[in-house]
């Protein structure tokens, strides 16, 4: 006889020390409404948020009896991009919606072979990395970045 999933109802941006299990997603998985699951420890989870979510690295999905399950950003394929003139560098990446992870001296963006290219005429220095990845948010309050509807 297999274990029944938990179910997580709710999403909250920070824990509260209640956690329960974790759970491992790369960026893109991140982004659900309704889906199964399993947690790293290999327990089944059934999320079933009342609406699309983003799921930020230290947020937790809360279950019915409100214990948590802590969201850990997962290491994926990334591009590192450093360059001398690094906003400039970054103004081109968001004028194609690329996710961007900005820190202080480079940025981290998917992998993607015509941004690579773009990238590299225009001067910067790119190489593959594999990091977990927490790209910046929307200017309109949004978790995500996608077209031009605000």
């Amino acid at each position: 006889m297999t274990e029944e999933a938990k179910i997580a109802r709710a999403y909250h941006d920070h824990g509260h020390g209640r956690e329960f299990a974790r759970i491992s997603l790369d960026y893109d998985a991140r982004f659900l409404r309704r889906k199964m699951l399993q947690c790293d420890d290999g327990q089944s989870l059934l999320v079933d948020l009342p609406q699309t979510t983003s799921l930020n690295h230290g947020g937790v999905l809360v279950l019915d009896d409100g214990s948590e399950i802590s969201i850990i950003a997962a290491p994926e394929e990334l591009l590192e991009v450093t360059g001398d003139a690094l906003a400039r560098i970054a103004w081109h990446i968001g004028n194609r919606h690329t996710p961007c992870q900005i820190e202080d001296t480079r940025l981290l963006i998917q992998r993607d072979h015509v941004i690579r290219d773009m990238l590299g005429k225009i001067g910067a220095q790119v190489r593959e990395v594999v990091e977990p990845f927490t790209p910046e948010g929307g200017a309109y309050g949004h978790g995500r970045t996608h077209s031009h509807a605000h």
